[in-house]
């Protein structure tokens, strides 16, 4: 079944997913998860014990999405497909999420700085009786940075909101040295697969 009008609902509040959408001529609702219900999030980002990053990113992109589309169903909502996603960044097997503090955004970057790390992207879809996802993979090398550098990096807003302290599509363009995969992955959402997976959900993409 295609969408009646064109559009999807999607679910997150990283303001890049909603460029990158926009970038490729998918028109679009947010449909918001809560953080801070009396019971918890409404869908944990937590890294569960021995977790591998691919697993966490998918399992949470997949939550995100069921969470979402129940949404659709429980409160009536116009039915359309639901996307969502989640990024990581890990290096050595271990997982950096979201910095919390200056100086453990400090500890990303000097962990970072000359060596090669991975960013994984999972996006998922849902709509009618489709659930279907993909994760996308991508290194990143950067370039050997000095103390002042990151120090002054860290200053600024960037690295608060991002898996791994850091923005490609900001500042931090400057730290890359080069790059094998997705640069929109990188940044939060691989077109290439979001759209082959809309395109299954019936939305008509070039």
């Amino acid at each position: 079944m295609k969408p009646i009008d064109k559009k999807i609902y999607l679910a997150s509040k990283s303001p890049r997913r909603r460029e990158l959408l926009r970038q490729i001529g998918v028109d679009f609702e947010l449909l918001m998860l809560r953080n801070d219900t009396p019971r918890g999030p409404d869908v944990t980002e937590h890294v569960n014990p021995g977790e591998a990053a691919l697993d966490y990113v998918a399992r949470v992109a997949s939550e995100k999405a069921a969470f979402a589309w129940n949404i659709v169903q429980t409160r009536r909502l116009p039915i359309r497909p639901v996307l969502a996603a989640d990024t990581t960044v890990t290096i050595d097997g271990d997982i950096l999420g979201k910095p919390a503090t200056n100086a453990e955004a400090v500890r990303m970057l000097e962990r970072l700085s000359g060596r090669t790390h991975q960013v994984l992207t999972s996006v998922a879809v849902h709509y009618t009786d489709m659930a279907e996802q993909v994760t996308q993979v991508s290194e990143v090398r950067f370039a050997t940075l000095s103390a002042a550098s990151i120090r002054a990096y860290c200053a600024t807003t960037e690295p608060y909101d991002k898996a791994g302290g850091y923005g490609l599509q900001g500042l931090a363009a400057l730290f890359v040295a080069h790059i094998e995969g997705s640069h929109s992955g990188i940044v939060g959402l691989p077109l290439y697969e979001t759209a082959a997976l809309l395109r299954k959900a019936g939305l008509p993409l070039a």
